[in-house]
C-alpha cells in the first residue's frame, strides 16, 4: 500500500490564492477528512492530491516521489472520483463499471466480479441493467462513487460523495470506504458531512483557517 502526504502545498493563480499551505500525512489503513467553506481550497486540494494539478509551493507525495497524473505508478495507484465522471450513455450501469475494471486491469470474470460486489456495496445492484439517462440523482451520484471503488487503487480520493443522498444511502458509501481502509488504503474525503466524516476519518485537516 501507499503512503500520501503534503509538504505546505498551496495553489494560487495571478494573485489570487485558491489554495493557502498545508501539510499532512495519509499513512496506509487511515482516512484523512477536508474539511473548511465553500471556496477554501478543498477541491483544488484534492486535484493537487490526484495529480491533476501542480501545487504552486510544497510538494506532494506518494511514496515519497512527487505526485503527477502523467506518471503511470500515479495513475494506477490514486483512484480519485472529482466531480460527476463523463459516462457513456449507450451503456448500462454494470458494463460501465465493468469496463472500468478492465481498463485498470481487471480481466474477464475478476472485471464482473468486481462490478457486482461494487454495486452490490452501494444498493445499487438491482438498477444494474439502468442507462444512466434512468438514474436518479441519488442513483448518479452511487454510480459516481462505484466508478472510483471498482478499479484497483491504493489511494482513493472523493469529493463531497454525500452528495444527493439520503442517510441510508450516505451510510453504504461510509461501509464502502470503510472497507478500503481496512484492507489498507489511504483515504482522503472532502465532505461537509459531519456524520460521514465521523464514520470513516481519523483525522481532518481544516482549510481556510490561520
Amino acid at each position: 500500500m501507499s503512503h500520501l502526504e503534503a509538504h505546505a502545498v498551496s495553489v494560487s493563480i495571478d494573485s489570487e490564492m485558491l489554495l493557502a499551505p498545508v501539510s499532512f500525512a495519509v499513512p496506509p489503513g487511515t482516512a484523512l477528512a477536508v474539511r473548511g467553506a465553500n471556496g477554501s481550497g478543498k477541491t483544488t486540494l484534492l486535484r493537487l492530491l490526484s495529480g491533476h494539478l501542480r501545487p504552486t509551493t510544497g510538494t506532494a507525495l506518494l511514496d515519497g516521489r512527487p505526485v503527477d497524473e502523467r506518471s503511470r505508478t500515479a495513475r494506477r495507484g490514486i483512484s480519485a472520483r472529482i466531480g460527476l465522471p463523463a459516462f457513456a450513455r449507450e451503456l448500462t450501469m454494470h458494463e460501465q463499471l465493468r469496463f472500468i475494471a478492465t481498463t485498470w486491469g481487471r480481466t474477464g470474470s475478476t472485471a464482473t466480479d468486481a462490478a457486482d460486489a461494487t454495486m452490490r456495496a452501494l444498493g445499487i445492484f438491482e438498477l444494474r441493467n439502468r442507462f444512466v439517462n434512468e438514474l436518479s440523482s441519488g442513483q448518479t451520484q452511487l454510480l459516481a462513487v462505484a466508478t472510483a471503488l471498482v478499479r484497483p487503487f491504493d489511494v482513493l480520493i472523493l469529493d463531497e460523495p454525500e452528495q444527493r443522498l439520503d442517510a441510508h444511502r450516505r451510510d453504504l458509501v461510509a461501509a464502502a470506504v470503510r472497507r478500503e481502509i481496512d484492507r489498507g488504503a489511504s483515504v482522503v474525503i472532502a465532505s461537509h458531512s459531519a456524520e460521514l466524516v465521523a464514520s470513516i476519518a481519523g483525522a481532518t485537516v481544516t482549510l481556510g483557517q490561520p
